[in-house]
């Protein structure tokens, strides 16, 4: 009996390990301390996690990028809250594949949320190896030492990205001609702090 419990539990494990997503359909993936090093890359210099809070260190010259190892689901929500203690622009990068991603972000500068279409070259700090240009913007006040709560959904290639509830960007991504697939992660110029990071599958 205990022999088919322990084959029982290996076989959790091996489908779990399998698996090629950042969260399944029954499960939603919550950032936990053991999982830094295993499900995400991060420059370890730059993204540290301290009581359950996720803090990314760059500056204006050297953005501080950290990428999730697994690819999103299709369809998924991804919500967390979001503190810019420094410098002015934190992104979300959604579906990154092969250099290509969606932009997703707050931009103080401008006082906007943004949708763009974005570059990423790892280990390259060079202008035009990161970012890119702006698709869909939004007027909203943004400022250092707030937290923000941020809710993102992506559904039937939808696009919905909102912040507080108050301010929403939408769009297909299809028809914009955006990243259909890929992984998550996340890019500062400054200091950012996140928790409650949940993904989920929808």
């Amino acid at each position: 009996m205990k022999l088919k419990y322990i084959l029982l539990l290996l076989l959790t494990l091996l489908i779990n390990s399998c698996n090629t997503t950042i969260s399944t359909p029954k499960k939603e993936y919550q950032l936990a301390k053991h999982k830094l090093k295993s499900h995400w890359k991060p420059d370890l210099e730059k993204w540290l996690l301290q009581n359950d809070t996720l803090i990314g260190k760059g500056g204006p010259m050297a953005w501080a990028t950290i990428v999730s190892k697994k690819q999103l689901p299709k369809n998924y929500e991804i919500s967390f809250k979001a503190n810019m203690t420094k410098e002015s622009l934190f992104e979300i990068m959604l579906n990154l594949d092969h250099e290509k991603y969606i932009r997703t972000y707050l931009y103080q500068i401008n006082q906007n949320i943004i949708i763009g279409r974005g570059k990423y070259v790892e280990n390259s700090n060079k202008y035009g190896d990161r970012g890119g240009p702006t698709l869909f913007s939004k007027p909203m006040k943004l400022e250092n030492n707030h937290w923000y709560s941020i809710k993102i959904k992506l559904s039937n290639n939808q696009l919905s990205f909102s912040v507080d509830d108050t301010t929403t960007l939408e769009c297909s991504i299809e028809k914009s001609n955006l990243s259909l697939h890929g992984k998550l992660g996340f890019i500062t110029n400054g200091e950012v702090k996140i928790v409650d990071l949940i993904i989920k599958s929808i």
